[in-house]
């Protein structure tokens, strides 16, 4: 599994980075909120481990803030907060589980494996195929004839956005305001770069779709 660990605390950062490459996972590990925020938005991860209080932006706001963009990552929060009602306020900013410091290690890397399994179940159940592409809207993961194609999270939004309308051209401001929101400050330039990066990718892969560019209009893909 690939593994994203946010936590502060140099000390447990790395004994839990130590442990986690025992247990055979991959594992970025960041000591900020912003920094959390921006791999889990540009990586695909298997779970995302945050904990609660970080210098920039807590758990709680990284958290919700994925869940904002629509990522459907599963986050696990680490705490030292253990009141119910702290509890809910994690799990209503969309975490997926709730693990009180100081804890076991074992349980904790049970239930990083029960969220994985979770995990695997739904990503069974909501895939996109156009042609040799074959998206996993839930593991945010792209497949070209049953080869795995790394992708940012923007370029997976930008594929699934066409993909689940495949046939249609879809225009510069719908597909800006399905990426970067419609109150952000991006240009037309910030597309087209963004549409380059994933081509390359797709025609690396040999995929038997391109993207296509609707001259003075937008982009599809079918």
């Amino acid at each position: 599994m690939k593994l994203l660990l946010a936590e502060d605390e140099a000390k447990l950062g790395r004994l839990l980075v130590h442990k986690l490459k025992k247990e055979f996972h991959k594992v970025d590990w960041v000591m900020d909120g912003q920094s959390a925020l921006d791999y889990a938005m540009a990586e695909v991860y298997d779970v995302v481990i945050l904990d609660w209080m970080m210098p920039e932006l807590t758990g709680e706001e990284v958290c919700t803030a994925l869940r904002k963009e629509g990522c459907g990552v599963s986050i696990l929060m680490l705490t030292a907060r253990d009141s119910v009602d702290d509890r809910i306020v994690g799990l209503d900013s969309g975490a997926d589980d709730y693990v009180v410091k100081p804890f076991d290690f074992n349980e904790l890397f049970a239930r990083i494996r029960a969220l994985a399994r979770r995990s695997v179940k739904t990503f069974q159940e909501d895939i996109i195929r156009v042609g040799s592409l074959e998206l996993n809207r839930t593991a945010h993961s792209l497949q070209v004839f049953e080869e795995h194609v790394l992708l940012t999270y923007k370029e997976y939004q930008l594929l699934e956005f066409l993909m689940a309308n495949a046939g249609r051209v879809l225009t510069r401001e719908q597909l800006i305001d399905r990426i970067w929101g419609f109150d952000a400050d991006v240009s037309n330039n910030n597309l087209d770069a963004l549409v380059k990066l994933t081509r390359k990718k797709l025609k690396d892969a040999k995929a038997d779709k391109a993207i296509q560019s609707i001259r003075n209009v937008g982009y599809q893909i079918g």
